[in-house]
């Protein structure tokens, strides 16, 4: 069998000050350095036990750490995506294929928003916009925690964290501020390039 590689904190691709005024350094260096360093050492905390207990033979841990597994390694992959879905140079609105699919899938673009802000107002972690390979359609899914109201086999494509940390330091409880800031800030071609993978792998 391969090795396994161990998780990493991947380095933001811009500047903690990147994406200010719409997203403060401080609270990037807050939520990459401190909140998804945790996830990434409590995803690597889980596998080690997981690891031991198939080596002693003793699996009275597995379980809760085969729920850390989940939701650790679900907080380090989505933010991974959050961060690649901005950019000091984004904002405006999808191009090209994706703009297409988005206007196919929900009739219009701003269908497709006024529903994805609704989910990221709702959810209690994040609103994705995923690609679903069994209806092979686009969908808008409000996501608890890490791991709660998730697709089975969805791929994310556009992820926004709405946890009270993305946001509460600069905008206090109103999360429709920040909502609204993550759009002046949203990496389209990213979005556009996952798209494009899910289209090469399930279309």
């Amino acid at each position: 069998m391969p090795e396994e590689s161990e998780p990493e904190l991947p380095p933001l691709p811009y500047d903690y000050d990147a994406l200010e005024p719409h997203i403060s350094e401080q609270v990037l260096t807050w939520h990459h350095d401190t909140h998804h360093q945790g996830y990434v050492n409590g995803l690597q905390a889980a596998e080690e036990t997981l690891a031991e207990n198939r080596s002693s033979g003793d699996f009275g841990g597995s379980a809760g750490a085969l729920g850390n597994v989940t939701h650790n390694g679900c907080g380090h992959y989505l933010h991974t995506l959050f961060w690649e879905n901005m950019s000091p140079n984004g904002g405006g609105e999808p191009e090209g294929d994706l703009a297409d699919r988005i206007a196919e899938d929900f009739g219009s673009y701003e269908g497709w928003k006024g529903e994805f802000e609704a989910a990221a107002g709702a959810a209690g972690g994040w609103a994705l916009l995923v690609y679903d390979p069994v209806a092979k359609q686009l969908r808008n899914v409000a996501v608890d925690k890490h791991d709660q109201g998730a697709l089975w086999g969805a791929h994310p494509i556009l992820a926004l964290d709405v946890w009270e940390h993305s946001y509460y330091y600069d905008y206090g409880p109103d999360r429709g501020s920040f909502i609204d800031a993550f759009f002046e800030v949203v990496e389209w071609d990213k979005a556009a390039e996952e798209y494009q993978k899910c289209l090469d792998h399930f279309e």
